[in-house]
């Protein structure tokens, strides 16, 4: 029997590659529908010009706390997208807060692609078969 792959595998396949970490585990139609939309989701965020940058202390300047978590949250999220959020940093794709927030729906893409990718990520490990001690 084949030995299964190291979680830490999951999950790094998984945040560079949306649904990689299906790929991992030979799930080629779940991995297929896990890239598809995450990739959908960014490319749609990207066109729409959302913001992708995490908030400058200048931009928070006068929000509440509440307001400054949420936008924090909302620049982890979109790292979350991981492949997708690499090339667009690394295409030079860069959107400050401010910016991003007059283009919202943008914004809101960017987040949705991030939070389909942990729920990617998280599916691959729950499908991580446990080998069982007895």
């Amino acid at each position: 029997m084949k030995s299964a792959p190291p979680r830490a595998a999951l999950l790094l396949a998984g945040w560079l590659l949306p649904g990689g970490g299906y790929l991992v585990l030979r799930r080629y139609g779940r991995f297929a529908v896990s890239l598809a939309l995450v990739a959908a989701a960014s490319l749609a965020g990207l066109f729409l010009r959302g913001g992708n940058l995490w908030p400058e202390t200048a931009e928070l300047q006068g929000l509440d706390g509440v307001a400054v978590l949420l936008a924090r949250a909302g620049a982890v999220a979109k790292a979350a997208a991981g492949g997708p959020y690499l090339l667009a940093r690394a295409a030079g794709y860069a959107q400050g807060y401010l910016g991003g927030c007059v283009h919202e729906y943008g914004t809101a893409m960017l987040v949705l692609a991030g939070l389909l990718n942990l729920m990617a990520v998280a599916g691959a490990w729950e499908l991580h078969p446990v080998e069982r001690r007895l």
